[in-house]
């Protein structure tokens, strides 16, 4: 479906330059996909997906352990020829990873992509290759999905040159940097918040996407809103979807040539204004990285600086859009805590708050937790096997794709009470059910790979849902319940039509 769209659209372009349309043409489009859910997620009968969950493959071995090795195989299956098992995981998400958990434990594999990844589930699992003692596991995971449209962000870097570009880019996320960006957000918050009176029933997974996407362009570039910040944007989205492309070719028209497409529009973008950075030192995140340095002296090349903000610019803006919805999603379904929240931002007056502000804002801290527990905005890190390794008693052979499931550590009986429940009070003093385990909560990964912008997701997060606090009241009807769509990540298929009432 969203090929078929991407084909109307450039057909469009195709057929009516002379009319200089290409915003339009790009409008009918964005509506288009934001209207028509993947073909994962339209609707089917009850009956036909529990016939999907239940259909079984041959179990096979991944590979034989090493003779004398005492090691056990990893089993798993194929699913069907070439897909693999990559719609189920689309279309059921965390249901169907926790399905597969229960079938096989730990440590599985299964086919999707044209490849056989190896899943690690439960907190014990995702620690052996988290804290990675041996080194075993290298980033080299995300290359296969992402490399072709983030190249060299952070994420995708390994050990030694890892280490040295986090200690850089550490510079850019001091907390007077944190405070120069909550200052900075405020007012775009609030403007945008505001401006939804009078959609009574909008979908709300695009309002907040437009909105951190302002942000972004905004905090992140120092860029003024206009037709070049949304072709910005736009870029970025399609360079995110592209990396669950099932065909992996550029394809006009399809996913794969769209994020091509929007790579290349943003590094001719970045590479453009890079100079004018170097030369004043602002208050953006493209500014401190353009003069970041260690006490060394060591700093980015103008490349690195390119490729991080390729990167940390699709790391911001959706992992704090899919947050704040599901945070709002939960909000509308348990009013009582909408409202509890609305007291303590009230309490902070009118003025948009500072960083100490919404430090203060403890409700909305268990809120956000909990969402990010419940609905962790990226259900799995890709890892790849450099050398053989074993995990938990199982051997994994050398240059095998990993996927380390930190969603299904969110809901492991053995560190949650009632697990599937919204409970925003596990996180309190006194319980705190994420100690349970090191790694039973890590909705920002973990280990020397931890979210570096984990800090500055946080107060985003609270800014804008403080601001919606502020502006209005939200409720969905008693019977709704949200289903995410897991294409490339999280996304609700209806973009949550919610009843919004100003206060």
């Amino acid at each position: 479906m969203a090929r078929t769209v991407g084909k109307v659209a450039s057909s469009l372009r195709e057929r009516v330059p002379a009319l200089s349309l290409p915003g339009a043409v790009d409008k009918v489009a964005d509506s288009l996909r934001e209207h028509v859910p993947p073909l994962t997620a339209l609707p089917l009968p009850q009956a036909v997906d529990q016939r999907w969950l239940d259909l079984r493959w041959p179990v096979r071995e991944l590979a034989p352990p090493p003779s004398g090795s005492g090691l056990a195989p990893v089993l798993g299956d194929a699913g069907p020829p070439l897909v693999g098992h990559a719609l189920e995981s689309m279309r059921f998400g965390v249901d169907y990873a926790l399905r597969r958990y229960e079938l096989f434990g730990p440590v599985s594999w299964m086919g999707a992509f044209g490849q056989r990844i190896v899943f690690l589930t439960g907190p014990d699992a995702t620690q052996v290759a988290l804290v990675n003692k041996d080194k075993a596991f290298s980033q080299a995971g995300w290359k296969f999905f992402i490399e072709r449209f983030f190249d060299r962000g952070l994420m995708l870097l390994d050990f030694a040159e890892h280490r040295a570009h986090r200690r850089i880019m550490q510079e850019a996320f001091t907390r007077d940097r944190l405070a120069g960006y909550v200052d900075q957000m405020g007012p775009t918050l609030r403007a945008g918040v505001t401006g939804w009176s009078g959609q009574s029933r909008p979908r709300l997974y695009w309002l907040l996407k437009r909105l951190t996407l302002d942000v972004a362009t905004r905090v992140f570039m120092g860029m003024p809103s206009g037709v070049e910040a949304r072709e910005v944007n736009r870029a970025f989205v399609n360079a995110v979807r592209a990396g669950t492309a099932l065909v992996r070719h550029p394809v006009p028209g399809g996913r794969w040539a769209g994020g091509l497409a929007g790579r290349r529009r943003l590094e001719r973008y970045f590479a453009e204004n890079l100079p004018a950075k170097r030369r004043t030192d602002g208050a953006d995140l493209f500014s401190a990285l353009c003069h970041a340095s260690t006490e060394d002296g060591a700093r980015f090349t103008d490349a690195d600086v390119v490729n991080h903000m390729i990167f940390l610019m699709m790391a911001a803006h959706d992992t704090s859009t899919i947050t704040s919805t599901a945070a709002a999603y939960y909000l509308a379904k348990h009013p009582e805590w909408q409202e509890r929240a609305r007291e303590e931002s009230l309490r902070l007056g009118d003025a948009p708050p500072d960083i100490t502000a919404l430090d203060e804002l403890r409700t909305l801290d268990l809120v956000i937790r909990e969402s990010l527990r419940l609905v962790a905005p990226v259900p799995t890190l890709a890892r790849r096997t450099v050398r053989d390794t074993e995990v938990l008693g199982h051997h994994i052979p050398a240059d095998t794709l990993v996927g380390v499931v930190p969603a299904i550590n969110h809901f492991a009986p053995e560190c949650w009470t009632d697990p599937h429940r919204f409970d925003p009070e596990r996180f309190a003093e006194g319980r705190r059910e994420d100690r349970s385990h090191r790694y039973a909560w890590i909705p920002f990964g973990g280990g020397a790979h931890k979210c570096i912008g984990l800090h500055f997701g946080m107060f985003e997060v609270k800014a804008i849902l403080h601001e919606m606090l502020r502006a209005h009241r939200w409720s969905l009807p008693e019977e709704y319940t949200v289903r995410w769509d897991y294409v490339s990540l999280p996304v609700p298929v209806d973009g949550l039509p919610v009843r919004l009432n100003p206060r």
